[in-house]
């Protein structure tokens, strides 16, 4: 188990990304904060030793990828949260951002993971191929598509993408 001193270094360093990651998939707060909850259980319980800060990022990013997938397949999952609310609970923001995160949260969920970590969290590809286990060709070819979808769904224009 690890100390109290450690949890709460880790929850100032990676409570935004945790929140945002789980935002992204699950498009809810309820559930955002119970995923919060549990990814933190379980780096309290891990006996994993990190290698260095990256490492522990991933693991955080992996674990919280993996929480979400669990819980949109679970039974008890039935409801479902209109695209509408989650653009009214994003907060305020101008209105070009809220447009460009209104399209990137209708998108696939496989094309939507890459845009995230690329673009909010700052991962490269090759990075990227390593947290979802994926060929990095496969991640440049997800982001490829990602971006003519966004591309498309935006108006054509760059709109910082």
């Amino acid at each position: 188990m690890r100390s109290e001193e450690e949890v709460n270094r880790a929850i100032e360093r990676y409570s935004d990304t945790v929140k945002r990651l789980c935002f992204v998939h699950l498009k809810n707060d309820a559930d955002t904060e119970d995923i919060f909850q549990n990814v933190f259980l379980k780096y309290v319980l891990s006996p994993v030793v990190f290698e260095n800060s990256e490492h522990e990022k991933a693991w955080f990013i992996r674990v919280t990828i993996n929480a979400c997938k669990d819980l949109l397949k679970s039974f008890f999952r039935s409801r479902a949260v209109s695209l509408d609310e989650v653009v009214e609970q994003a907060g305020p923001a101008n209105d070009e951002r809220s447009e460009v995160m209104h399209a990137v949260l209708k998108l696939p969920e496989k094309y939507r993971r890459v845009i995230y970590l690329h673009y909010f969290e700052g991962y490269t590809a090759p990075q990227i191929g390593d947290i979802l286990g994926k060929n990095v060709n496969t991640v440049y070819t997800l982001m490829t598509r990602a971006r003519q979808l966004l591309k498309t769904e935006l108006g054509g224009e760059d709109n910082g993408l």
